[in-house]
């Protein structure tokens, strides 16, 4: 039946006769993109892409055209550019486009009318910020007109049954100037994250209807586009300095899915009477933590020196597991003896300097061992059992942990 807005009326039903069906999914052609996706994009989904400008946004939607096109039509309706802007782009992107329609178009209400003549299985809208509604009065990019923009097109996915992918660009503030405000309207939202000077980006799902949120997807851009990154630990290590204090190892979890990451060090007398702090890639204030813990618990003073934490490879590492990497980098800075090449470390320090153990750490020194490494140091109180070819080094402490990773 119908309702005075047009809108089917849905009824109440007891749950023993709702179809658990699966719902259908398809492939987008990029592998990293359908694992994020839980398997592959949803008919009749709305996805939310954000990310910062220029990071490769609207480079991973052309691509994806490809192959969609090979099976579905696709509509990609761009306010941020000309129809001969993306044309050009999608040839330098070597996007076929057999079944790829092009809109440019900022108008809300000439974009569904677009979408119910051509009947899309796929619309793609490049930048929810540059959409406007004609009932909404407020400027292209306000609160109320990303919302009222957003919930259109997710009526237009959910009625239609067509997949829509929305991209909405995020401040450095980390608010898409709408995409936060937006994130409980909407299906699944990815954050497509990296410096735009590094040749890293991560996918991630901050919210998935249809999936789990914990899965990563690693690309590299290059001058075709971005690629695939299937082995994310080999590549975020590659060009490690050997024989150089100040470097450690660690394995972190994105998602599901350990990632070794570097963690660099250097600690050097401070000519300041406060000295500098400096971390990138890594919580700061948790940098300061460690700084306090490995002074007072492990003896080093630090408080007159400068100190400077990075991570190598764009990588943010906001879970604990890394301490103990970060506490044994900067041990190796300030004593200036380099940690053994094979040698990674795992583990969350404690304001006493004790290690705690660590969630999955079963899988993490798997993939420690995986590439290669043949020690690693982990917290003493887990049920670890020994694995071929790596040797555990188990420490209480830190200090233990310092004398365990810089003895070698």
């Amino acid at each position: 039946g119908g309702s005075a807005l047009g809108i089917a009326v849905s009824r109440p039903r007891p749950m023993k006769e709702v179809e658990t069906t699966d719902e259908l999914r398809f492939a987008t052609g990029m592998g990293e993109l359908d694992r994020v996706l839980g398997g592959g994009a949803v008919k009749g989904s709305l996805v939310l892409v954000g990310g910062a400008p220029g990071i490769g946004k609207s480079t991973l939607m052309l691509q994806i055209c490809d192959n969609l096109c090979r099976f579905a039509t696709v509509l990609y309706v761009s306010g941020e550019e000309s129809e001969r802007q993306i044309k050009l782009r999608a040839e330098r992107l070597k996007v076929q486009g057999e079944g790829l329609y092009l809109l440019a178009e900022t108008n809300l209400e000439n974009l569904v009318d677009a979408v119910h003549q051509l009947q899309p299985d796929v619309l793609i809208v490049d930048s929810i910020q540059t959409l406007y509604h004609g009932d909404v009065t407020s400027a292209p990019g306000s609160v109320s007109q990303v919302k009222e923009c957003t919930l259109t097109l997710m009526q237009l996915a959910k009625g239609e049954n067509i997949t829509v992918f929305v991209i909405g660009h995020v401040n450095k503030e980390g608010s898409i100037a709408g995409p936060k405000v937006l994130e409980h309207m909407v299906d699944c939202v990815l954050y497509f994250e990296g410096e735009r000077h590094m040749a890293y980006r991560i996918l991630r799902a901050a919210k998935n209807r249809f999936g789990a949120t914990n899965e990563i997807g690693v690309f590299e851009m290059e001058e075709g586009g971005l690629t695939e990154v299937p082995n994310p630990s080999e590549a975020m290590l590659a060009g490690r300095p050997t024989g150089a204090p100040g470097t450690c190892v660690t394995c972190v979890m994105e998602g599901v899915r350990p990632v070794l990451a570097e963690i660099q060090a250097l600690v050097v007398p401070s000519s300041l009477g406060n000295p500098r702090r400096v971390s990138n890639g890594f919580d700061y204030s948790r940098s300061m933590l460690l700084l306090a813990v490995l002074e007072k618990r492990g003896g080093l003073k630090l408080s007159s020196c400068d100190a400077y934490l990075n991570i190598i490879g764009g990588l943010q590492l906001d879970e604990p597991a890394a301490d103990l990497a970060a506490v044994v980098a900067l041990a190796s800075s300030y004593l200036d003896k380099p940690v053994p090449g094979d040698l990674a470390a795992i583990g969350e320090v404690g304001l006493t300097g004790e290690l705690r153990s660590v969630s999955q750490l079963a899988q993490r020194v798997a993939e420690v061992r995986r590439l290669g490494f043949k020690r690693c140091v982990v917290p003493a109180h887990r049920g670890l059992e020994s694995i071929a070819d790596l040797k555990l080094l188990p420490v209480r402490n830190i200090g233990e942990a310092i004398r365990a990773a810089l003895r070698g």
